[in-house]
């Protein structure tokens, strides 16, 4: 069973329907009991970090996850906002972040012959993964995704890196480390490469 953590923010209705499409069962869920059981966990969210953090802290599911990712080892997706929380700290507010992955996240800042792109990155763009992946098995070489966000994750460890994309510049735009995954792009706005990639994540040993 697959847990879509509600923190109150993020596209959950959307992710439960793409994983019911692929047959994979989940839980829309905050509870501690769900989320004790789950085999894995998906981390969504749209909005701003500090809000997100909030409500984690607040629902006192900060532990929680620390204990289900960090101690027991059970794989988690983060999605957009989800991939931001995993890091340090975010330009886009004050407080700490989970700190997960030796990460931060910053805001796109584009000068000279870029400095019209615009903020949000917004559309569907190609992702380059950096080496194999269980979450990329069965893709083409660079698939495409959609994406809408302002923030993006800057990785300290090279080796956390999944995927880049190209907007202005390259940035992360997947993350693996241990049992830890993350996407700054929507699969459940991705069609069949979306679906793709809840569907090698929910395959994951």
């Amino acid at each position: 069973m697959i847990v879509i953590v509600n923190i109150g923010m993020g596209n959950l209705g959307s992710i439960a329907n793409m994983l019911e499409k692929i047959k994979v069962k989940s839980i829309i869920s905050s509870d501690v009991n769900d989320i004790l059981k789950a085999e894995k966990i998906i981390l969504p969210g749209v909005g701003s970090f500090d809000n997100a953090m909030k409500n984690l802290t607040d629902m006192n599911l900060v532990p929680l996850l620390n204990e289900r990712v960090l101690k027991d080892k059970i794989p988690i997706l983060g999605i957009c906002l989800g991939i931001q929380l995993f890091t340090r700290q975010s330009e886009e507010g004050i407080l700490p972040g989970l700190g997960w992955i030796d990460a931060a996240t910053a805001r796109f800042r584009f000068d000279g012959e870029n400095a019209k792109l615009k903020v949000p990155h917004m559309g569907w763009n190609t992702v380059k993964p950096k080496h194999d992946s269980s979450l990329f098995s069965g893709l083409l070489q660079e698939p495409r995704f959609y994406f809408v966000h302002s923030y993006h994750i800057v990785c300290n460890n090279d080796q956390d890196v999944l995927a880049t994309t190209h907007y202005g510049y390259d940035f992360v735009s997947s993350i693996e480390s241990g049992n830890i995954y993350g996407t700054q792009f929507h699969p459940e706005k991705s069609h069949r490469f979306g679906m793709k990639v809840l569907k090698n994540f929910a395959e994951i040993g």
